[in-house]
């Protein structure tokens, strides 16, 4: 028994050893694997963003008094809001159609006046509303521009500014709301996803092309040596990825680890297992490196991005959707990373996911141990 253990693990060594030869051979499989995702996550993580300012502010002010100039530069001292020109209410769809503004105040005649008065005057704020996650945000963050601006007024009048009932909000894992924390679990998914199947997949089904693969017939060695010598190597590059991927993150991104490292290394570990073993399945049913990279992007981009939670909650999708959703094993990583990362979660809360990833690794890895048969044709 022990003679035979030792001839297999001889035999998956070689195959290995063969693979880590041909990884350094060819660039191009580094490249793929270390620097495209490190590339790729600062492209995303410093491109996509959900945090909002300067957004371009037409003004028309058509009180002009020192009352109006201050409310003005409420808006636009913090930030949040950059003044893009000043505007008629006339000129508001021109300005939208152009892109030149998102929004135009509108400040009305005798505002100071209405003001000292206690009337309380009305201001208008037209929206560009063609992207509605936008225009929400326009109109709350001047809501609560309006409201500090209000309460400043009524303090230097010695009026009582504090409601009698208060809502204090706390903010919980990310208080700062900041995309990025939000972002590079999601991102470290997606990316592994992606480089993970598309390496064996273009590497195996290169070696069908080649006829490479008949040799590995011809040699005493079984499918399931094959299988384990190839994807050893990709493995650990696999790994080295996922450390390349959140350190850059915490480094760059300043993104938190609260739990344990050991816990984002077991997810990542079963997440590479079973794309790598997707990516294999791929080849052997291929066996042609452009249809390979076509069934690859397709089955590991889309999913990985729309069908895992790494943009849009799950909650918010169709049915079948979600059900869906749950046969693609970046869903559990991406919520296995954010709450070790974000939450500081153990292995106590997060079994389930891991468990769920074990499951979907251990059938991808059969169904493409059962397709890889020992002839061509």
């Amino acid at each position: 028994m022990k003679r035979r253990l030792g001839h297999f693990l001889v035999r998956v060594g070689a195959i290995a050893a063969k693979e880590v030869l041909h990884i350094r051979r060819d660039p191009r499989t580094l490249y793929m694997a270390l620097v495209m995702p490190v590339l790729m996550l600062l492209l995303f993580g410093f491109g996509v963003s959900f945090d909002m300012d300067h957004i371009p502010l037409a003004v028309a002010d058509r009180d002009g008094t020192r009352a109006s100039r201050e409310l003005v530069d409420a808006f636009v001292a913090p930030g949040e809001f950059a003044l893009a020109r000043r505007a008629g209410p006339e000129e508001a769809g021109d300005l939208f159609r152009r892109g030149r503004a998102l929004a135009l105040l509108v400040v009305p005649r005798d505002y100071e006046r209405d003001l000292s008065r206690g009337a309380g005057p009305r201001l208008q704020l037209l929206v560009d509303g063609a992207d509605p996650v936008t225009a929400n945000q326009i109109l709350a963050k001047a809501d609560a521009i309006v409201r500090s601006v209000g309460l400043a007024r009524a303090r230097r009048a010695g009026l009582s500014a504090e409601p009698p009932l208060q809502v204090k909000v706390y903010t919980l894992y990310n208080p700062e709301a900041r995309s990025a924390e939000y972002l590079v679990p999601g991102l470290a998914a997606y990316l592994m996803a992606i480089a993970a199947v598309l390496l064996t997949a273009l590497t195996v089904a290169g070696e069908w092309e080649r006829g490479s693969m008949e040799q590995l017939f011809a040699s005493p060695v079984g499918r399931l040596d094959i299988i384990l010598g190839k994807l050893l190597p990709y493995l650990g590059l696999g790994i080295l990825q996922l450390l390349l991927v959140v350190g850059v993150g915490t480094a760059v991104f300043d993104v938190p680890i609260q739990g344990s490292p050991l816990a984002v290394f077991a997810f990542g570990f079963l997440f590479l297992i079973g794309m790598l073993g997707q990516g294999l399945l791929i080849s052997v049913v291929t066996k042609n490196q452009l249809v390979a990279t076509q069934a690859g992007a397709l089955s590991a981009l889309l999913p990985s991005m729309l069908l895992s939670g790494m943009l849009f909650p799950l909650e918010n999708m169709p049915l079948a959707l979600r059900v869906l959703s749950y046969v693609v094993p970046a869903r559990y990583l991406v919520r296995g990373l954010r709450g070790v990362m974000l939450k500081g979660n153990g292995l106590g809360v997060l079994w389930p996911d891991l468990l769920a990833m074990a499951i979907l690794a251990l059938a991808i890895l059969a169904v493409a141990t059962g397709r890889f048969k020992r002839r061509l044709a």
